[in-house]
């Protein structure tokens, strides 16, 4: 899911990016101005050459002073104008990249945001770090220096043909034959080259993404003496890199050498011919040394060029991955005409729900009918794999529903706008997750603009201020990466105060005590408990103990909903409620 194998088509990929130069269209295109104005200065200088040397230096005429320092004036002047070309197209022409960039990067930051539990579960965050980042500075790169080069060298091209075949056209035709055979090689090796450089883009991004993860997991690896299997997990991955640059840089060896090829195959054909010509009288001295001349520039322009071949190349596979991505359409978006949803009472109902995972037909949820009261508190048991997560994910549409319906308060779900609706639905998991940022703002997260006496009460309603203000700088401390500087219990009391101040009709607990000593455990239960007070709250728990106060107890397996009823009914019933609780006590014992 994360991209597709269709290749994107060179013209497709230019169109989608010619709308980024429009906010910037003034600044772009007097960037290419001062690039053809930096052009015209080349194509000039050979002129004023040969027009010296015929007038000014010319023994048969005499020595022109006067006339040799108008010739300078005129150099100096074109040199003043093309150093100030050349200060725009260096200073803005990357300006106007970067803030392309800049749209590009914003435009695929929002896109992610709109994508569904669905994608991230078959992507990997590194790769997609990996295209925001060095794929997005390429484009960056492209996106100003291809114009430039393409423009320059298409005006060079043309400009040197017309003016030399105003002096020779037989001789200018001759020095321009290998240019055709230049193209026609270029071409195909560009073919090559994309493929090569698209393979390391994406390879590069694997390994981005087998870093991010032992990394992140080096407490794991650690734990468990796995620093050798990542070691040749990342060589081989490092390994496989090396391979796809090497077939890549051997494709730019050869395009390069070819063009140092024809560059001396062109040398070689103005001088000789520009001698023939000379010896039966057709063409000046002063007209060969322009020739050469104009040879110099048309070759440093296309040397340039194919310096900046690689680039290219980056920018263009680069822009394709971008694609790939931004082309994924979001599964799960509001309907036409969707409604906020407003004062929130928490009445939850599953009509004949169904769900499968995308790309695979065995459902996880099938037939599930259920009615949630106002305040109701409903626990969700049974065996791993039962559906119990997923269940509780439809209601904030994490993931579609394949059949069926979820109402809330008698309205469809679906009918109504995604960001009122996770409003409206607080979620605690077992595993936390804390932003690189200080106490203060991990709270804050669940209602931005929150007061600092807003963000106390909520510590303090979820037990959590007096552990704050013994850190070393209370609420302002900083919780690490992913909250590697607290411990467990310290990082659910702050969740269960993002969720006291996001202040949600309905809650969902997935498994939040479970992983928890059990100190930790009687300090969060007794926030959650008084968390759930007055709100729709649905709790998914191993350890069944927390449970037992429930006012409904669904015990939830592959085949739907196996038994329910309160703790006494289902112990009374001895099904498998009863034996899962007597696994639980004597675990707990």
């Amino acid at each position: 899911m994360e991209s597709s194998n269709k290749k994107i088509g060179m013209m497709r990929k230019l169109r989608r990016l010619v709308p980024f130069y429009r906010p910037y269209l003034g600044l772009f295109l007097f960037d290419l101005f001062c690039t053809l104005v930096m052009a015209a200065v080349e194509l000039i200088f050979p002129l004023l050459v040969r027009l010296l040397m015929n007038r000014g230096l010319n023994p048969e005429l005499g020595l022109d002073i006067a006339f040799v320092l108008r010739i300078g004036a005129a150099i100096l002047f074109m040199r003043i104008v093309d150093a100030l070309a050349n200060y725009y197209v260096s200073g803005w022409g990357h300006i106007v990249g970067a803030r392309i960039e800049n749209d590009i990067r914003e435009k695929l930051f929002n896109h992610l945001q709109k994508l569904s539990f669905s994608y991230y579960d078959n992507v990997k965050i590194g790769t997609l770090m990996s295209r925001m980042t060095s794929d997005l500075f390429d484009i960056t790169e492209f996106a100003h220096h291809a114009p430039e080069e393409l423009l320059t060298a298409a005006f060079k091209v043309v400009g040197a043909f017309c003016i030399l075949a105003g002096i020779s056209l037989p001789l200018t035709l001759i020095v321009f034959a290998p240019v055709p055979f230049m193209v026609y090689f270029a071409i195909r090796l560009n073919r090559r080259m994309h493929d090569a450089f698209k393979e390391r883009r994406i390879q590069a991004g694997e390994i981005n993404a087998d870093l991010e993860d032992s990394l992140a997991g080096v407490r794991v690896v650690k734990s468990f003496s796995g620093e050798g299997r990542e070691r040749e997990k990342f060589e081989r991955n490092n390994q496989r890199l090396l391979d796809v640059k090497t077939t890549a840089y051997k494709y730019m060896g050869v395009f390069h050498s070819m063009l140092r090829f024809f560059e001396g195959f062109m040398y070689l054909v103005a001088v000789v011919a520009g001698a023939l010509f000379i010896m039966a009288g057709k063409v000046q001295i002063s007209d060969l040394v322009a020739y050469l001349l104009y040879v110099t520039t048309l070759l440093t322009s296309i040397r340039r060029f194919a310096e900046f071949t690689e680039q290219l190349q980056n920018g263009l596979t680069g822009f394709e991955r971008y694609l790939e991505i931004i082309d994924i359409e979001p599964d799960i978006v509001d309907a036409p005409g969707a409604e906020r949803l407003e004062n929130v009472r928490g009445d939850i109902r599953f009509e004949n729900v169904g769900f499968s995972y995308a790309g695979h037909e065995e459902r996880v949820l099938s037939g599930i009918n259920l009615d949630i009261r106002r305040g109701q508190h409903i626990a969700l048991v049974g065996p791993s794999g039962g559906g119990k997560t997923t269940l509780c994910s439809l209601i904030p549409r994490f993931y579609e529903v394949t059949e069926g319906k979820i109402t809330l308060d008698g309205r469809d779900i679906r009918t109504v706008t995604r960001e009122s609706l996770r409003r409206a639905v607080g979620v605690i998991q077992q595993d936390v997750y804390l932003f690189t940022g200080t106490v203060a703002e991990n709270i804050e997260y669940g209602r931005p603009g929150a007061t600092l006496a807003e963000i106390e009460e909520a510590a303090r309603l979820a037990n959590a201020y007096d552990f704050i203000m013994e850190l070393p700088e209370q609420f302002d401390t900083c919780c690490g990466e992913r909250g590697v500087k607290l411990s467990g219990g310290q990082k659910q009391r702050i969740a269960i105060a993002r969720a006291f101040l996001k202040n949600p009709p309905v809650l969902i607990l997935d498994e939040a005590t479970s992983a928890l000593d059990n100190e930790s455990e009687l300090a969060v239960q007794a926030s959650l408990e008084r968390l759930a007070q007055g709100r729709t709250t649905l709790t998914i728990a191993h350890r069944l103990s927390t449970i037992r106060s429930a006012d409904l107890i669904l015990v939830l397996t592959g085949d739907g909903i196996a038994e329910a009823g309160t703790h006494e009914q289902l112990m009374n019933k001895g099904g498998i409620y009863s034996r899962l609780t007597e696994i639980s006590d004597r675990a707990a014992r």
